[in-house]
């Protein structure tokens, strides 16, 4: 994993909304420069700090490589770059309270790389440079002013991979048969097996109501790459979720008492959290004794708390 820095003072209101990084490829005349081709080392799962007006304003994580591609529409602004560029998908989310390199660039200072820094040794920025590496020890400085860790960061992209490296192992395995290794990976998409024995537990999403099975998630509560061959396919681990209560309980920003009580993650934004009716819900109902072991689980491993 490597750690990014990027100057989007021009960019920042078309590149964090609309999730990507673009530069050109060279410089005018043709000329190499090293903060363009920084754009083919990014690799997905690479963190991204975005600089803007004297302040990191939001944090990404790089979800695939750079590709080329022309030049995205920036306005007037970007008349002066070349058509051909480097684009870059990236996942990015604003952060509640930006903070200002410069107020603490003693402590940014011992952490920096040999050369091509973002910022000068005094804390102001380096005209011209448009993405830098930083080494994770100033990446985590830059977090902890922000109050977030590298792992609420990359939140996401850890399950994916688990599960492809737990699929991967059980494909090799030949301590069971054809048949239950296809159940078990048909679980891991919340069909099969385990979808037919959580709908004899649950018939509807707890928060939203929404009975159609087929706008429904079966969602595990034990993230299926941590689970057992039994617990994989076990109908108590699992609750039926419409799609946004899904990705709020798969990336642990939100959980359940056993009484049903909503859990909000500190790192879930109060406008998403208006925006999508959850502060009218005030429980959603008690779980079984079976359901809240798996629930105990999420709650300690994977709920941000």
């Amino acid at each position: 994993m490597r750690y990014w820095w990027v100057n989007q003072n021009q960019t920042y209101m078309h590149e964090v909304p609309g999730g990507f990084l673009w530069s050109p490829k060279r410089s005018k005349g043709d000329r190499q420069n090293r903060f363009y081709d920084n754009m083919t080392l990014v690799a997905s799962g690479d963190i991204i700090f975005s600089f803007c007006d004297t302040r990191i304003k939001a944090l990404g994580v790089a979800i695939g490589p750079a590709t080329s591609a022309e030049r995205p529409e920036f306005g007037s602004i970007g008349e002066q770059w070349d058509r051909e560029g480097w684009l870059i998908p990236v996942e990015f989310n604003e952060v509640d309270a930006p903070v200002r390199p410069k107020d603490f660039i003693e402590e940014l200072r011992p952490h920096f790389l040999p050369k091509y820094n973002p910022i000068q040794p005094s804390g102001d920025g380096n005209q011209g440079v448009y993405l830098a590496e930083i080494s994770r020890d100033f990446a985590e400085v830059l977090l902890a002013k922000m109050g977030c860790r590298i792992e609420d960061v990359l939140a996401p992209s850890p399950v994916a991979n688990a599960d492809d490296v737990v699929q991967a192992e059980l494909e090799g395995r030949t301590d069971i048969g054809e048949t239950q290794k296809q159940q078990l990976v048909m679980a891991r998409r919340g069909q099969g097996i385990f979808k037919a024995n959580l709908r004899l537990n649950e018939t509807t999403c707890r928060v939203t109501g929404v009975e159609d099975m087929g706008l429904l998630i079966a969602s595990h509560i034990k993230p299926w790459s941590q689970s057992t061959d039994r617990e994989k396919l076990d109908g108590c681990n699992g609750l039926l979720l419409s799609p946004h209560i899904d990705r709020l309980f798969d990336r642990g920003l939100i959980s359940f008492t056993d009484d049903g009580e909503i859990l909000k993650s500190p790192h879930l934004t109060e406008g998403t959290w208006e925006a999508w009716g959850l502060a009218e819900i005030t429980e959603v109902g008690h779980f079984s004794p079976k359901q809240s072991a798996y629930l105990a689980f999420h709650r300690a491993e994977i709920f941000k708390s």
